[in-house]
């Protein structure tokens, strides 16, 4: 093992830029940057060999993209996920991936630390430090946000005067961070939970529609995953991109939350996700044609549970391990077509059929075919009622 050698989880940003130099200014050691492609836009070469002109010994790129869509955002969407009912999870659920990949690169080029990024006032710093704990507790932890007291205008200044190569200005502080399944926005004026965010924070939902347009699509389901839009198949990473379009030029996709961090600080917090919010709410509404009341109820509280176990950052966990089979056993026949309109900010899903429907319109009708027995309530009530029939007669109320 290089007692020397740390493993970097580099984005390109402000804060991993300065750390390199940092790191090797405080720890004496060699850093490798690596640059896990999530699906993030921008030009990862570029800040692959920006990593390099600012002191790293080697910086490498890992694609994760398919991976990221088949172990994480699959089990995300088929668990409906948000973390307290609005937050779909897009940068949560890509750091146990990113830790996974600095593991693995940890144990080929024999590194004993890893190192991030993450501050001190945010869930990041969790997900990685529990995470790389689960995998390898003999691998050292390097914070350099956890040791070092500098405001964001302070590492600018830092990294001028060290002539650190970086792609932000004082007058653009907005911290952001994306991959396939969202982007998040936070500091600056967002700070300010009063303030409405200005559209110029926008990227991936900027407005091209206007107030009366609409279109329709179709997305089909196969095992609780997507496979097509109107009929043309395609890759659920694919469709994930496709609709990051689509539903983006109508603005749609847009989150402004006050969040409860696991550290316990609230922080307002803006995502963009158009892909994810009309996948989980199409998804969630063929569950509702497809499955039982008590498994979708049942379904329901787990879904809260796997939200926060994402959240707190205990993936590589056996409690995890357990929710995510029970999900996936209850896909088994969630297959149909979900039709969705959509609209200036907004869409609603209008449509939905499945050879697996558990809707019977011979039931549910009030019109001629009502095969429906009315004789038959009267005496379900009364069952059901018994128990409180008898509370009452007992405590007289």
């Amino acid at each position: 093992m290089n007692e020397k050698k740390v493993i970097l989880a580099y984005s390109g940003g402000l804060d991993t830029s300065v750390a390199i130099k940092w790191i090797k200014q405080n720890y004496g050691m060699d850093v490798i940057a690596a640059l896990v492609d999530c699906g993030q836009p921008g030009d990862l070469i570029e800040a692959r060999d920006r990593a390099v002109k600012n002191g790293a010994e080697e910086a490498v790129i890992i694609d994760a993209k398919d991976e990221f869509v088949s172990d994480f955002i699959a089990p995300s969407l088929i668990a409906n996920l948000k973390y307290e009912k609005k937050y779909i999870l897009a940068t949560a659920l890509a750091r146990p991936l990113i830790v996974k990949k600095l593991f693995e690169l940890a144990k080929v080029k024999k590194a004993t630390a890893i190192a991030h990024g993450c501050t001190a006032k945010g869930n990041d710093q969790v997900r990685f430090d529990v995470g790389i704990r689960s995998l390898n507790p003999d691998l050292k932890i390097i914070a350099p946000l956890r040791e070092w007291n500098l405001s964001r205008e302070e590492e600018i200044d830092f990294a001028k005067k060290n002539n650190i190569d970086i792609k932000i200005t004082k007058k653009s502080p907005y911290s952001i961070d994306e991959n396939l399944w969202g982007r998040s926005i936070e500091c600056g004026i967002l700070e300010d939970p009063w303030i409405e965010p200005p559209e110029e924070i926008f990227a991936w939902t900027k407005i091209k529609k206007q107030i009366g347009q609409k279109e329709y699509l179709e997305i089909d389901f196969q095992s609780g995953i997507p496979v097509s839009i109107n009929g043309k198949n395609d890759s659920f990473l694919n469709i994930i991109k496709t609709l990051n379009l689509i539903a983006g030029e109508y603005g749609i996709g847009r989150i402004d939350m006050i969040e409860n961090r696991l550290i316990g600080i609230k922080s307002r917090e803006i995502y963009e996700a158009p892909a994810a919010v009309i996948l989980i709410e199409a998804h969630r509404n063929l569950e509702s044609l497809v499955l039982d009341r008590e498994l979708l109820h049942y379904k329901y509280l787990l879904e809260e549970k796997m939200a926060e176990l994402v959240y707190y950052g205990l993936w590589f966990t056996p409690l995890m391990n357990c929710i995510k089979s029970f999900m996936l056993a209850t896909q088994e026949f969630v297959s149909g077509t979900i039709k969705v309109k959509l609209e200036y900010k907004t869409f609603t899903v209008c449509g939905r059929k499945s050879e697996y429907s558990l809707y019977d319109k011979g039931l549910a009708t009030y019109d001629k075919g009502d095969v429906f027995e009315p004789r038959h309530s009267e005496s379900f009530i009364k069952l059901w009622g018994y128990p409180y029939e008898v509370m009452a007669k007992k405590r007289k109320i």
